[in-house]
């Protein structure tokens, strides 16, 4: 890759900072251990890393609320770990993108704290303030992500303030010039410290609707969460109001203007709106983000014509953007557990790696995708996540995906001296790195195989994308560009089946390493359970 756009087609690899590796014993993770741990991830043959939030925080929604921008939580180590591990990711040639919560930030922190306290300090209005309805109610009928009311009273104000996520994360107001500088300034601090790239935290929530119009309702029918569940109170509204507003586009510009000052830097933007797809294509361009992302692939969702729908609907509406695609993260059920249905088998975790990983675009994986780690089942006694706590037992929330990373079979799985503030699975030690390192045909040596030849396929990492018609459960496309032409062709099921290649296309065989392989035979493929075949095409 052209290094000055080394994130066209990069594998980004995303570590939960709190569940990666302990080196202090408290039984949370640290950025000590994520430098113990690169030599791994550069085995890997990964392009990037995207570290979840490390910055001083009361970890009410566990670093989501940040306190101080500028700063290390002690409890993952210092500005100097950084540093250090910055300097060994450049040395080994993985690029760092660090995450950037914009939107809101932690009621802790000393902006808010100023702020609430009367309505005439000078950051009175660097937050969403607003007066009761007559009766005493909030101003409007948005709801929070998290359960309930979007709106919490301050005595100290006499009013209401804004909160999208939880109480603890108020809502900043960007329609005052002041926090859009003061915001920047902090991005500015982390790009001066020499990061490759930002990922921007529910990017669209920035800026709310000045008349505090109410969100209209949603049908019964038409509540389907993404990334939440359907009973959760936040799904009976369009979202119409409470982000996505117009406004946002020109803050995009005045962030990616800044982003230019600096080489080689990129910004990958997460984005959930009432239609993500067409907000990513909007946000996404030359003048505002490099790469966006939604949960458009994070549901349960995953046939074949889901996911060609899916990624066509995008491929229209975005004539010059660059997508990035995720099919697990730190917010929803494991994919294997997901899409696999009952079968988390080392051939679904191989294939949906080499899913993600064909389709035009950036690459996002999580932790744990290279071991095929399955959701992990939480008691409610040791839950931790307010969301599941919340909407316990329909919604068990996002634990289960954040449980330690397993690097042995020991019981706290080499990943700390002391207890683990989650409970590792023993499913999941008995597929640890260890137990997966000295057998080839593990979802890690897989894994390692197929980025390792994917890097030398300049079709998937830069081509275009066109799919080709095929029957449930057969996903087939084509990739084309820089002087290759590619057929891959995925069976989703765990059952065989045939697909034969459309009149006129003529191939040939190329060995995909770390999958099940497909077999052509008289133009006919005949693709095993979870089965993937690739081929040139003549």
């Amino acid at each position: 890759m052209d290094n000055k756009h080394w994130w066209r087609g990069a594998v980004i690899y995303q570590i939960y900072p709190r569940s990666f590796l302990d080196t202090d014993g408290d039984g949370v993770g640290d950025l000590p251990g994520i430098v113990d741990r690169l030599d791994y991830i550069a085995r890997l043959g990964v392009d990037a890393i995207w570290i979840s939030p490390f910055f001083k925080s009361p970890m009410a929604d566990f670093g989501y609320d940040i306190a101080d921008y500028r700063d290390v939580d002690p409890l993952f180590g210092t500005l100097a770990d950084f540093d250090r591990l910055l300097d060994k990711a450049h040395s080994l040639g993985i690029k760092v993108m660090i995450d950037q919560v914009l939107s809101h930030c932690s009621a802790e922190h000393a902006w808010f704290r100023e702020s609430r306290e009367s309505r005439d300090n000078p950051k009175a209005d660097w937050y969403v303030w607003a007066d009761p309805k007559e009766d005493g109610t909030a101003p409007n009928n948005w709801m929070s992500l998290f359960g309930g009311v979007a709106w919490r009273w301050e005595p100290r104000r006499e009013q209401y303030y804004l909160h999208n996520f939880l109480a603890a994360q108020p809502d900043l107001n960007f329609h005052n010039p002041d926090v859009r500088a003061a915001t920047l300034d902090n991005v500015k601090f982390w790009l001066d410290k020499g990061v490759d790239g930002l990922r921007l935290d529910a990017i669209n929530f920035c800026f709310h609707d000045r008349q505090l119009r109410d969100n209209p309702p949603k049908p019964k029918e038409k509540r389907v969460g993404r990334g939440f569940s359907a009973d959760n109170p936040y799904a009976y509204q369009y979202h119409y109001y409470n982000n996505t507003q117009p406004e946002n586009v020109a803050f995009l510009e005045e962030l990616r203007a800044l982003m230019d000052r600096y080489p080689d830097v990129a910004a990958l933007g997460e984005i959930s709106s009432e239609d993500s797809l067409a907000t990513t294509a909007e946000y996404v361009s030359e003048h505002r983000l490099h790469m966006g992302y939604s949960f458009e692939l994070l549901t349960d969702d995953h046939s074949a014509g889901y996911i060609r729908g899916t990624v066509e609907r995008l491929e229209a509406a975005m004539t010059e953007g660059w997508p990035c695609w995720a099919v697990s993260n730190h917010d929803v059920q494991r994919a294997v557990t997901r899409w696999g249905q009952g079968d988390a088998s080392p051939g679904l975790a191989a294939q949906l790696v080499a899913l993600v990983c064909s389709l035009r675009g950036s690459v996002c994986l999580y932790q744990g995708e290279e071991l095929g780690l399955p959701e992990a089942d939480v008691p409610y006694a040791d839950l931790q996540d307010p969301y599941g706590k919340t909407f316990w037992p329909n919604f068990k929330g996002r634990d289960g995906c954040r449980t330690p990373m397993p690097w042995t079979t020991q019981e706290s799985a080499g990943f700390s001296d002391g207890r683990p503030w989650l409970p590792i699975p023993a499913g999941h030690r008995a597929i640890s790195v260890a137990a997966q390192e000295a057998d080839p045909s593990s979802v890690l040596n897989r894994v390692r195989a197929f980025l390792a030849w994917r890097r030398g396929q300049p079709a998937l990492t830069a081509g275009s994308i066109t799919f080709l018609d095929a029957p449930e459960p057969v996903l087939a496309f084509r990739r084309d560009g820089e002087g290759q032409s590619l057929l891959a062709v995925f069976n989703l099921s765990a059952q065989p089946v045939h697909w034969s290649l459309p009149d006129g296309l003529a191939v040939r065989p190329i060995d995909g390493p770390g999958v099940i392989p497909g077999q052509l035979a008289q133009g006919r493929i005949t693709l095993p359970a979870r089965g993937v075949f690739y081929a040139r095409i003549d």
